[in-house]
């Protein structure tokens, strides 16, 4: 791993021609993350290049010629990280209601290659999307939330109708096997509460705003086994509670009665640790993101199970 100065030398070559900072300004923000905060270095480098990605992209003033400079231009299927600035060509599958007055319209993408949801905010002032129609997007920014990823349309994406249609592709995959383990951060779990962040709390503290009070959720990281091969699948909220049949209340409670927050995925386990399962939705990675679950006959040894959740 390099030294901070290195990366705050790297990091103001990426932006000196877009914002007026030094490589002190980088340096003592980096600084500031690890020592002071605890942060792992890794995460802090990205957390500083987070924060100079909104800066530089509500600087850009020139982008009615084109979308960023340098931005790479990627099918849906293609984006594996946050934070990115991209270009796409994409099909408006679905509007929803937004649930919050900074966002105008959210809803779901779609190319040959699969499915993404975007988010327009309402200060960027850009037209509205329909359903349907096909749209080249220039200079939108990845996101990524319990394993899924979106993009954002700001105030500087170029917008334009295509004529051309676009046939979207399925990127949801099935799986099955005997859930032999429900993993490590899972249950009922802690969140930032700063707007835009979703991150997991460890500790009380978040990575990326330090220490926060936190917003109660519920998912589960668990393991599939098939007798060939493992599954890793994640359950988000709703997911959880209806598999499990645990609401976000009642694992509230159960916390609060046990002054302990592990009962939840201890609980968890004991109802659907061993059964077999057939869990379909789409991939991030080497995950299934749990969209459909079903309960299939069979069983499996309890001891042979935990022996084999413990090797995992």
């Amino acid at each position: 791993m390099t030294d901070l100065r290195t990366q705050a030398e790297e990091i103001h070559e990426q932006f000196s021609d877009q914002l007026e900072i030094s490589v002190d300004d980088v340096a003592e923000r980096l600084d500031t993350l690890v020592n002071e905060y605890k942060v792992p270095a890794d995460e802090a480098r990205r957390s500083v290049t987070s924060t100079y990605l909104d800066e530089a992209g509500m600087e850009r003033e020139d982008i009615s010629g084109g979308g960023g400079d340098g931005n790479e231009r990627k099918q849906i299927s293609e984006v594996d990280a946050p934070e990115e600035w991209i270009d796409l060509t994409a099909k408006v599958i679905e509007l929803w209601d937004a649930d919050s007055d900074a966002v105008a319209q959210v809803g779901l993408l779609g190319d040959p290659t699969g499915t993404i949801k975007f988010t327009k905010w309402s200060k960027s002032d850009l037209q509205d999307l329909e359903e349907g129609q096909v749209y080249d997007l220039r200079n939108v920014v990845t996101d990524e939330y319990q394993g899924r990823f979106s993009v954002k349309l700001n105030r500087t994406t170029v917008i334009e109708e295509s004529e051309d249609d676009i046939e979207v592709g399925d990127d949801d995959a099935t799986v099955e096997g005997a859930l032999v383990d429900i993993q490590s951060g899972s249950g009922l779990i802690k969140r930032c509460p700063e707007e835009d962040c979703t991150r997991v709390l460890q500790n009380g503290r978040c990575s990326e705003h330090g220490e926060a009070e936190g917003e109660f959720d519920l998912r589960i990281k668990g393991v599939l086994d098939d007798g060939n091969d493992v599954h890793e699948v994640i359950f988000d909220k709703e997911a959880t509670e209806e598999f499990t049949g645990i609401t976000l209340e009642e694992a509230k409670e159960m916390a609060m009665d046990a002054l302990d927050t592990t009962v939840v995925a201890d609980q968890m386990r004991k109802e659907t640790l061993g059964k077999y399962y057939r869990v379909s939705g789409p991939t991030f990675r080497r995950y299934v993101l749990a969209d459909e679950v079903e309960e299939l006959d069979g069983a499996v040894d309890a001891e042979a199970t935990l022996i084999k959740a413990r090797s995992i």
